[in-house]
């Protein structure tokens, strides 16, 4: 495959996410891009233990959040789209409100003003008013809010199971056709 995506990573609690969706776009044999911000790098070696010079096995470049003129700061870039995981509720807040402080906020605010993809993976909970409205708010806009919450019906028998289904459902939605998806089949009920 040929596309180029871009991938946000900030300091929510969830860079699990992150690395198995890296670890799925390698798979698929995407051209990869990372924006990673400072808190985003403590807390992929605090919750994964793992050193965040393990992202260059997955990506092509990565840009850190102060890189302000790096190219996904511009719209003439060709990326596919970009999807933010895990997704703060500050960087949500930046971009349902145009005020981009840094290189993964501004590229954000790229891909909505240039009508491509933007996928957030917000990873908080409980939710408060301001939340819903800069979901609702970013939404009109044109992203899609698609929350950490993975599935059960599939009955993963371990963590990366539940994990690697969740990110492979954000590829199907992203139009792709990853490997070993497990759809949802009816129960028989009567």
């Amino acid at each position: 495959m040929e596309e180029k995506i871009l991938v946000g990573i900030t300091g929510a609690s969830g860079a699990i996410y992150a690395y198995y969706f890296l670890k799925e776009l390698k798979n698929l044999n995407f051209s990869v891009e990372v924006i990673i911000t400072k808190a985003g790098k403590k807390v992929w070696e605090y919750e994964l233990e793992k050193p965040v010079e393990e992202i260059f096995k997955f990506a092509d470049r990565i840009y850190q959040e102060d890189e302000i003129s790096a190219p996904p700061a511009s719209g003439s870039n060709s990326y596919f789209g970009m999807v933010i995981i895990p997704c703060t509720m500050g960087t949500l807040s930046a971009i349902s409100q145009g005020s981009a402080r840094n290189l993964l906020q501004r590229a954000g605010d790229v891909m909505l003003k240039e009508r491509k993809p933007l996928i957030l993976v917000i990873r908080e909970t409980p939710l408060n008013f301001i939340h819903i409205k800069n979901m609702e708010i970013c939404t009109q806009a044109g992203a899609v809010i698609f929350p950490a919450m993975p599935s059960f019906y599939h009955k993963p028998k371990n963590l990366e199971e539940l994990i690697s289904q969740f990110v492979k459902r954000i590829f199907q939605f992203l139009g792709f056709k990853p490997k070993n998806l497990k759809a949802w089949q009816n129960l028989n009920t009567e």
